[in-house]
């Protein structure tokens, strides 16, 4: 993680980006049925606090950018005080 300083006056100081490389997975079933998986790496997963069966909206941007939406944020869990 790297860490990007703000040049105004806020509440935050900085902003953690967090950037995680997935490889795109493709299972060729027959000859035309195709499926693409994309893997979400654990600790990203975890630091967004993803839930199993959450639904995930994509969201072509351009043909460069890639966005995924929740439909709907789960409530934050309480932080343990060792994090």
């Amino acid at each position: 993680m790297k860490k990007l300083g703000l040049d105004i006056t806020s509440d935050i100081a900085s902003i953690t980006v967090m950037a995680y490389q997935s490889k795109l997975q493709v299972i060729q079933r027959g000859k035309k049925n195709r499926q693409y998986y994309l893997i979400c790496p654990a600790p990203l997963a975890a630091a967004l606090e993803l839930e199993k069966g959450e639904t995930l909206d994509w969201v072509v941007l351009d043909r460069h950018t890639l966005e995924i939406r929740r439909q709907k944020a789960g409530p934050r869990k309480p932080r343990s005080s060792h994090e």
